[in-house]
């Protein structure tokens, strides 16, 4: 099969997954709000963000480490996905373990720490996982992925309904995530049996080898980690004299921020496909091929991140609704704020990615230990006065601080600044949509989905017709 058929291949079979992934993480987050609550979802988010911050630690830059260790030349996959393997076990073991303990000195209530302690075995697969979806990438065989993230999701939604009907509360919601991780992880096991045989292997001195390429990757991914989730640590931690509570705040930011979290999986899917084509690219000194791709992927999410900022200014309120119930209607505020973020990420993800498939993430460190300082600084500053609506602009100013340093570092290096042509037909394309929207809504009596189907079809024939979506265009990115 032709790379350009690979490509594609894996394109779509990853894009129709995430929509059903993403359809049924919406059904389960939709189950689990509209049962816990502001309060109880607040609990679910502080569980989930306070595990974030050691499940990351525990990554220590190997997940994008494995793409670029296998995609080398003349790679032994064997030995290096066994080391891969066996040193993230033994990391996520150490940090996730820290966990249960390290929540025990923070002021949370009994039933967040003993949730800590429950999903940190569900953390735990998933920092297995990642290591075997390298492998999946490096072969572009992203479809076993595909498979075992919509079988892992469906397990999540029988459980969580599950839970709900027995009336066994946040303990039962948490239970079936780890049982989702943990099939998910199963799946991606047994796949990969099919491309190499995993077994652990506890080469020290290949390990300081991995050591000495991913540690930058380590720090930037800490430093991402410190902007990105300390405003939901602060938010649930700082006394605002707020009548919702701290706990009831942190829900309604969580609930936008998840709808957040589920649309930026298709960037950074995206940017996984094409890291090993950009890394075979530079390796191979095709730096045309290697512009041409970081031009058409560019373009891309462009296209597709100019609508979703646009659209969900005018229907955040109607989203946050449907997803997470009336309750959380005040999220739709939040979210408006949040999907600028989401936008930022989505258009400037792949220069970070060009920077680990050149070999010179370590030029990226000092970016992401300043984003991260001053983002503190602001989340300390912001938050107490302006509650998540601080929080959620300083997450704005953090994506766009690394998106512009990561963009300038590539210029740097490769001489390479893209077209913006796009920007503008997709923003007028979006102008017209956005009027598609208001029309839509008020003879269609308020019907979301119907609403958002013809926004989406008049955007793309919006932008076809101003010429910011030509087949060439695609059939480019797919090229050679």
């Amino acid at each position: 099969m032709k790379l350009s058929t690979k490509v594609a291949y894996n394109t779509i079979i990853q894009f129709t997954s995430k929509v059903i992934a993403t359809a049924l993480g919406l059904v389960a987050v939709a189950v689990i709000a509209r049962y816990l609550g502001r309060e109880g979802y607040g609990e679910y988010t502080t569980i989930i963000t306070f595990l974030s911050f050691f499940g990351i630690a525990a990554d220590l830059g190997l997940t994008l480490v494995t793409v670029q260790l296998i995609s080398l030349p003349g790679a032994d996959e064997e030995k290096t996905l066994g080391n891969l393997f066996a040193l993230r076990l033994v990391s996520a073991l150490i940090f996730l373990g820290l966990a249960p303990i390290a929540v025990m000195f923070f002021p949370y209530s009994a039933g967040i720490k003993i949730g800590v302690a429950i999903t940190s075995l569900s953390f735990i697969f998933i920092a297995l996982n990642q290591i075997l979806v390298g492998l999946f990438q490096k072969h572009l065989r992203l479809d076993k992925v595909s498979i075992a993230e919509v079988v892992s999701r469906i397990i999540l939604v029988i459980g969580v309904v599950f839970a709900v009907r027995s009336g066994s509360g946040l303990m039962g919601i948490l239970i079936a995530t780890v049982v989702s991780s943990a099939i998910g992880f199963l799946l991606h096991f047994v796949f990969s049996r099919s491309f190499t045989r995993i077994r652990l292997q506890f080469d020290l001195d290949y390990w300081r080898e991995i050591i000495s390429r991913s540690w930058p990757l380590t720090l930037t991914i800490v430093f991402n980690l410190i902007y990105l989730k300390t405003d939901t640590l602060l938010l649930s931690l700082m006394n605002r004299n707020s009548e919702l509570g701290l706990i009831a705040e942190v829900g309604l930011y969580g609930a936008a921020y998840k709808v957040i979290d589920v649309l930026i999986t298709f960037p950074f899917m995206f940017a996984g496909i094409i890291l090993p084509i950009l890394t075979a690219a530079w390796a191979e000194k095709n730096y045309d091929h290697f512009k041409s791709v970081m031009q058409r992927s560019f373009e891309l999410m462009v296209i597709l991140a100019i609508p979703i900022m646009v659209g969900t200014q005018l229907l955040a309120e109607e989203v946050m609704t449907m997803v997470a119930g009336r309750e959380f209607a005040l999220s739709g505020s939040i979210l408006r704020v949040l999907i600028l973020a989401a936008g930022i990420i989505f258009i400037s993800n792949i220069f970070p990615h060009a920077m680990i498939a050149m070999n010179k993430q370590k030029k990226l460190i000092g970016a992401y230990l300043f984003t991260a300082v001053t983002a503190v600084i602001g989340y300390f500053i912001f938050i107490p006065r302006f509650s998540y609506y601080g929080a959620a602009w300083v997450t704005i100013y953090s994506e766009l601080a690394i998106g512009l340093a990561a963009l300038y570092l590539v210029r740097k290096y490769t001489d390479f600044f893209p077209n913006i042509n796009t920007i503008f037909k997709s923003l007028l394309a979006s102008v017209v949509m956005g009027f598609s929207i208001y029309l839509s809504y008020i003879f269609l009596t308020g019907n979301l989905l119907i609403v958002i189907l013809l926004a989406i079809i008049i955007y793309f024939i919006a932008l076809y017709l101003l010429g910011g979506l030509r087949r060439e265009d695609i059939a480019s990115l797919l090229n050679r």
